[in-house]
């Protein structure tokens, strides 16, 4: 296939609002990809190379620019031969390699192609596919549920592999990825909860009320003696985490797949701030800095697997293999005890309480109903979208943020708000060095960033505003803490910022069509 097809649907998907436009567009191409073509193509629908990194940054491909070509020639297999070639290239002589390969890709695209080529191998492709909605596209394309596609993309972590799979082999294909200890799988995640005492009469007291951690997620396999340690992203960090694996592997099984939370301590016992558990992340080795192991879920335990068994079950075996390690819990409290564990939690330094339904299997990748978060004040995890130039004191540093929630339909994010509250000098400073890092463009006020950074905004509520694309402003919102943890993809969306509108408004609505306040 052309690869201007790829590039026409592409634009076609951005151009739309609609989800199910969207999904219409992709289900028809998908439908008509060679086998071959499909992981490359799913990939880079969904805004990335199948390789992953292929050592290529704007500075390369600004010098790699070359006059386009007037028509469409370049082939899907011929540009990912080309990114498997610059993937593999090191050592001696790879950089006029790389450059030579470049100005020969970019020479026989278009200029609609190259304009493709660049934002993809810069991160800055977002036309609306993310996971949610192309998902759905190998669904309608492979005349399969969208549940079966979802779960088999839970399991292998991979879309374009889950895509491939689906729509070679159908439902049997899919039905082959199981849980396999050692490959991460996607985590469930917790919604949002009006209040305890709703969250608690929602599952009609048959419910678990853990302490939620202000900590990172991990998840942690292990085959015999073999311990591999992932983070809620997938990304294996086993190397910097040697406490852990020592930990595990000292567990009473063979095999174990633990979900959980990793915080670091004060002497006290105390939770250190989220920056110091985050800084042994990118770590090579391990620090001084221990980190403690809290899990709350156990997913697999000796040849068993127990994504499909309730919450209950799979806490029965957390207890048997890990019972000195569990996160903080009450099981089936009634509304006083429930109420202690979330005074407890808040004493104890921690972030609330997470509410869970206990008849409820693990639902991989999905914020759903059957977790339910609760804090004691509003947070939200919103998009950077761009800083204003400060004055007055914060003269010559970046300062007043422009922040968005995340299109659930895969669009570019909605900006929602602003706010200069929060920003200690510290972070003022690393504002200013950190975000030219990520600048798309820039005017003499404001410099506007590629939607990459994730920052946590604690505020007082929301109301409507015809200010932002959203149809909501945040009221005083101020920042507590960016997420290095977190991708964009995994930001709130605009959906949730609408849910915390008072009464009768608090019900989702399109967003304003508006270009205000997008970058």
């Amino acid at each position: 296939m052309l690869f201007s097809t790829i590039v026409a649907t592409s634009q076609a998907v951005g151009a739309t609002r609609s989800r199910r436009a969207k999904v219409e567009e992709l289900r028809t191409l998908l439908a008509v990809l060679d086998p071959g073509e499909v992981e490359p193509v799913v990939s880079w629908l969904a805004g990335e190379p199948r390789q992953g990194r292929i050592g290529v940054g704007w500075r390369t491909l600004a010098g790699s620019r070359v006059d386009p070509s007037e028509e469409p020639s370049l082939t899907v297999s011929d540009v990912d031969r080309a990114f498997t070639e610059l993937a593999g290239l090191s050592g001696a002589g790879s950089t006029g390699r790389r450059r030579e390969l470049l100005a020969g890709l970019l020479g026989a695209a278009t200029a609609e192609e190259q304009d493709f080529l660049m934002r993809l191998l810069t991160g800055d492709l977002r036309q609306g596919a993310l996971d949610g909605v192309m998902t759905d596209a190998v669904a309608a394309a492979a005349g399969l549920p969208a549940e079966t596609v979802r779960r088999a993309f839970m399991l292998s972590g991979r879309l374009p592999a889950t895509a491939a799979a689906g729509l070679g082999g159908g439902a049997d294909a899919l039905a082959a990825f199981r849980l396999e200890v050692g490959r991460p799988i996607r985590p469930m995640l917790a919604a949002p909860a009006q209040s305890l005492a709703g969250a608690y009469d929602e599952f009609g007291g048959e419910v678990s009320v853990e302490y939620k951690l202000d900590g990172a997620r991990i998840q942690v396999h292990r085959q015999g003696e073999t311990v591999r340690v992932f983070t809620r992203t997938l990304r294996e960090i086993t190397r910097s985490v040697p406490e852990l694996v020592e930990l595990v592997g000292t567990l009473p099984c063979t095999s174990v797949v633990l979900d959980g939370e990793t915080l670091a301590l004060d002497p006290a016992g105390r939770p250190r701030p989220f920056q110091e558990t985050m800084s042994r992340f990118g770590a090579e080795s391990a620090h001084e800095l221990l980190l403690h192991p809290y899990f709350f879920d156990c997913l697999h335990l000796d040849g068993a697997d127990l994504l499909d068994a309730p919450l209950a079950d799979r806490l029965d075996a957390l207890q048997r293999v890990a019972p000195d390690h569990r996160i903080p819990g009450v099981l089936r409290p009634d509304d006083a005890t429930a109420d202690a564990q979330f005074d407890a939690a808040l004493a104890a330094g921690h972030e609330g309480v997470v509410v869970k339904d206990l008849t409820a299997p693990y639902a991989a990748g999905r914020r759903g109903r059957a977790w339910q978060k609760v804090k004691p004040e509003h947070t939200l995890d919103l998009v950077v979208l761009g800083a204003e130039w400060g004055y007055g004191r914060r003269t010559g540093y970046l300062s007043n943020l422009h922040l968005g929630a995340r299109d659930p339909d895969g669009g570019e994010p909605i900006m929602v708000g602003k706010t200069f509250k929060g920003l200690t000098d510290a972070l003022l400073q690393w504002q200013t060095e950190e975000f030219p890092r990520h600048e798309r463009s820039r005017d003499a006020h404001t410099v506007y960033l590629r939607p990459e950074l994730v920052v946590e905004i604690e505020l007082d509520g929301v109301q409507v505003s015809p200010r932002y694309p959203g149809g909501v402003a945040l009221r005083f919102a101020r920042v507590l803490r960016y997420r290095p943890d977190k991708t964009a993809a995994e930001a709130d969306t605009v959906d949730a910022v609408r849910a915390l509108l008072p009464g009768p408004d608090s019900a989702p609505r399109q967003p304003i069509p508006s270009d205000h306040g997008r970058s």
